[in-house]
């Protein structure tokens, strides 16, 4: 009886860890997808402010060959 009893010991401390596990690769997920969505979102930004400076590179560009 003691080594089914130790057996059922190590099966629930499995499973216990399975468990841990299993919540612990979804709060991985979860925080996959928040840092792919930062990252795209600091793409836009990035393109949004390259397009911008070049906007003003241009611009200073005409106003010198007005000179």
């Amino acid at each position: 009886m003691d080594k089914i009893q130790a057996l059922e010991l190590k099966l629930d401390s499995l499973l216990q860890q399975c468990q841990q596990l299993a919540a612990d690769n979804r709060a991985l997920r979860e925080q996959e997808g928040q840092w792919q969505r930062e990252r795209q979102r600091l793409i836009k930004n990035n393109e949004v402010a390259r397009s911008r400076v070049e906007t003003m590179i241009n611009r200073l560009k005409g106003l010198g060959q007005d000179n």
